[in-house]
């Protein structure tokens, strides 16, 4: 019985001792969860977190300005090339024979300039030549009328003479026919000078249009040589070459495959400038501004932390700048925290060489230091 009573005894000690280290576990647990608790609620206030983040970087599409065939393909992909090397040849035949024939209609201007030109030169002879004989003309005419003064004179005199029989009448006669020779003469002259002013107004007018011949021989001599450069500029587009330095993207042209204007055949990545875009919640936005401390974890390299500068809001959020926005005046709405993209550079602390390593849309971790 008494073995009993001790057995029972030691029982009801043990699971005393058991409640107690329950009891103390319980409240250590209590106490480390309350803090962590508020530490996590504290942090909080002062950080604000976000997965939902990449690695962005500028990207340079190749694209061609004239269409055409290839003709070689002179990169590969993940090629690192320099600005203005050769990526990509097209056939260029068809751009030489334009070339030609812009320089032909070139040639063929100018010919019709130099043409239009001894035209002009003849004309404007003419016109000199048709003003001197008008000049000749008008001294014949003033030396016909004082001719025709003069036999007037003798006429009238002889007129007067004949009555007295102080001349004879072969004399008389004589005199009346230099008389009216003079007059003819004068009016002779007189069409001579009208015939010559039409002439001369005739040929001023010539004149006049071959110099508009010039001016338009000349304008097309202009529009000739803008075809060249044309022409030119084209043939040189059928070598495409790298616009920036950088890696160059995945390339699916091959040699004989038709490519148009504008097409995108693949993208050039530089390696000379990386940046951070976060996409945060908008009810995340309430404590952020431009200028804060921002740390950041690459996922490919998760024990580099990086520092950057939190630079400025998109003015849009991701859905409204989407391919397809949501329409919230079409059917049943649904309230959805809507994400705001943030950019992030790096500071001068972060090795140039260590981002070169960043890939573009490698994903990363965010955190943003409110205070």
């Amino acid at each position: 019985m008494k073995n009993n009573q001790a057995q029972h005894d030691a029982e009801v000690a043990s699971k005393k001792k058991q409640s107690k280290k329950f009891a103390v576990i319980f409240g250590a647990l209590v106490i480390l969860g309350g803090g962590y608790g508020f530490y996590k609620y504290s942090e909080g206030q002062k950080h604000e977190e976000t997965d939902d983040a990449q690695i962005s970087s500028r990207i340079s599409p190749v694209i061609p300005r004239v269409g055409g065939y290839v003709a070689d393909v002179r990169v590969q992909d993940n090629q690192l090339v320099k600005k203005g090397d050769t990526l990509i040849i097209l056939d260029d035949r068809d751009y030489v024979v334009k070339l030609e024939e812009a320089q032909a209609r070139l040639v063929s201007a100018k010919s019709n300039v130099s043409v239009a030109a001894a035209g002009s030169s003849v004309t404007e002879t003419n016109v000199i030549s048709s003003q001197a004989n008008t000049s000749t003309i008008d001294a014949q005419i003033e030396s016909a009328k004082v001719n025709l003064w003069r036999t007037q004179k003798d006429y009238e005199r002889f007129q007067n003479l004949i009555k007295d029989h102080s001349v004879t009448q072969q004399q008389f006669e004589q005199a009346e026919a230099a008389y009216q020779i003079a007059q003819k003469q004068l009016g002779i002259l007189n069409a001579q000078k009208q015939a010559a002013m039409k002439q001369t107004a005739s040929v001023a007018s010539q004149s006049g249009i071959n110099r508009g011949q010039v001016a338009v021989a000349n304008a097309s001599i202009a529009q000739a040589e803008a075809g060249v450069a044309s022409a030119e500029l084209n043939l040189s587009y059928t070598v495409i070459v790298a616009p920036v330095d950088g890696y160059v993207g995945t390339v699916n042209i091959q040699p004989g495959q038709m490519v148009q204007p504008g097409q995108s055949l693949f993208q050039i990545v530089p390696d000379d400038k990386k940046w951070v875009v976060a996409n945060f919640k908008e009810t995340q936005l309430t404590k952020m501004k431009v200028g804060q401390h921002v740390t950041v974890t690459v996922d490919a390299f998760p024990g580099q932390k990086l520092e950057g500068t939190l630079t400025s809001f998109s003015p849009a959020t991701g859905a409204k700048t989407s391919l397809l926005p949501p329409d919230n005046a079409s059917g049943n709405f649904v309230k959805t925290v809507q994400r705001v993209p943030v950019r992030i550079d790096f500071t001068d602390k972060v090795s140039p060489d260590f981002l070169k390593k960043l890939s573009s849309g490698m994903s990363v971790f965010v955190d943003v230091h409110l205070k």
